[in-house]
């Protein structure tokens, strides 16, 4: 997506905290439904105890969503470009999450093609409004202070994630051992309260952010086919990218693997928890606050390492920091008898010692691209990463048929061998060749 306007004038600190409000906003949806709370209750108590695809089910909800968002991303973009609405499609597909969000309340135990259609439906509606948000941050910033107003929507939006859990911990209190029918009910509210905060939270979006995208000329008589050829360009021109930037593909490749590894964490951390550890209710909302505490607290050391040591390093380091979190969740029992405690209160030590290079590796995989590519290529390497990153997701599910056949403990290996490739894959990087390299 792209805008007419040229920012000249300086944009009101009101209107940055208004588009930063949405990654506080969206950030509700990705913590509570897809990583802690619906993931572990889906599979625990949606789909039957004598399945045998379990987390299987919920791999495919995740990957036919992320297909979807990545058919539909460049035909939204293009009909946001020709009709200058950006902000009205965000609008659109925020009400889409939150509604089908919503509806998740009426899924009861067993209806599991229901619960996976509502939420394809949710989550690639919350992946493409991630893309429109994206596409208004060169509209309100500068090249001097774009990363760190990028950082602060990042920083929000953990605080965002970590407030909608805390609300969590109020509502679910149940067992689902002492108290079945009950724990069903909360978690089923849980989804009509994630899903008004995330629309009261998106207030301020709309009620402070600005539309800049200005009206394509041939809009006024733009047909399907137009539409179409517009978003076959911007494909084209993202193709043309790889080409003068080999370099770019070069890291896109390790990126891919290593983000594979990262997507299982995020999608299976509470169904493992729940699981093979026996972490449920408060205990799993009270771990997933740690664990937002955690990213927020490496994202803000390991940024301070990146600035003295570059973004290639750093990202280098977080992947180790990645491959030691999971080895330690693997030898749990072990590490667990060494330091002579529980293994549940390991675990959420490793889980806070390893999250905390989920931002690190986020944002240094993001400034990566830009010392890569100049700065009038910045939109179109972006969406590739963007591309690349859903990519990674797909690659990523793997883990839930793998699980299913194997078990999930032992389906850590597919994440470690994730770590170790993405890293041998990304020291192969020529990085020393570009002008501008990260060190």
């Amino acid at each position: 997506m792209t805008s007419e306007a040229n920012n000249t004038k300086p944009v009101a600190k009101r209107e940055i905290f208004g588009w930063a409000m949405y990654d506080f906003a969206n950030s509700s949806y990705t913590t509570v439904v897809i990583t802690y709370i619906y993931s572990a209750f889906f599979v625990s108590q949606i789909v039957p105890a004598e399945s045998g695809l379990r987390d299987s089910y919920w791999a495919i909800a995740i990957v036919i969503s992320t297909l979807l968002s990545v058919i539909l991303a460049p035909v939204l973009g293009a009909m946001a470009d020709l009709s200058g609405r950006k902000k009205k499609y965000l609008t659109l597909l925020t009400l889409t999450s939150v509604v089908f969000t919503a509806g998740l309340f009426f899924v009861d135990p067993g209806q599991v093609w229901l619960g996976i259609t509502l939420l394809i439906f949710s989550n690639t509606a919350w992946m493409l409004s991630e893309n429109f948000i994206a596409s208004f941050l060169p509209e309100i910033t500068t090249p001097e202070n774009i990363g760190k107003i990028s950082g602060i929507g990042w920083g929000i939006g953990y605080i965002g994630g970590l407030i909608s859990l805390i609300l969590m911990v109020g509502l679910i209190t149940a067992s689902a051992d002492e108290a079945p029918q009950l724990y069903i009910s909360q978690n089923q509210t849980a989804m009509v309260v994630v899903a008004i905060f995330y629309l009261l939270a998106a207030l301020p979006t709309y009620l402070l952010l600005k539309e800049r995208a200005v009206v394509k000329a041939q809009y006024r008589d733009a047909s399907l086919g137009l539409v179409f050829k517009t978003s076959a360009q911007r494909v084209g021109h993202m193709m043309v990218l790889i080409r003068e930037y080999p370099v770019l593909f070069r890291f896109f490749i390790p990126f891919t693997v290593y983000s594979a590894g990262i997507a299982v964490i995020v999608k299976f951390f509470g169904i493992y928890a729940s699981e093979e550890l026996n972490i449920s209710g408060t205990f799993l909302i009270v771990t997933g606050a740690i664990l937002q505490l955690a990213s927020m607290i490496g994202a803000i050391t390991f940024g301070l390492l990146q600035d003295k040591k570059g973004a290639a390093f750093t990202l280098k380091a977080s992947l180790i920091w990645w491959l030691l979190g999971i080895s330690g969740v693997y030898f749990l029992e072990y590490v667990a008898a060494f330091f002579a405690t529980d293994i549940k209160h390991m675990f959420i030590v490793i889980a806070f010692i390893a999250g905390s290079a989920l931002g690190a590796t986020q944002s240094a995989s993001r400034a990566v691209v830009g010392l890569i590519t100049k700065k009038e290529d910045a939109s179109l390497s972006y969406g590739l990463w963007g591309v690349f990153g859903k990519f990674a997701i797909v690659l990523g599910m793997i883990f839930g048929p793998v699980s299913d056949a194997v078990g999930r403990h032992n389906a850590l290996l597919v994440v470690m061998v994730y770590f170790i490739v993405g890293y041998v894959l990304l020291r192969l990087v020529p990085f020393n060749t570009l002008a501008n390299q990260p060190k």
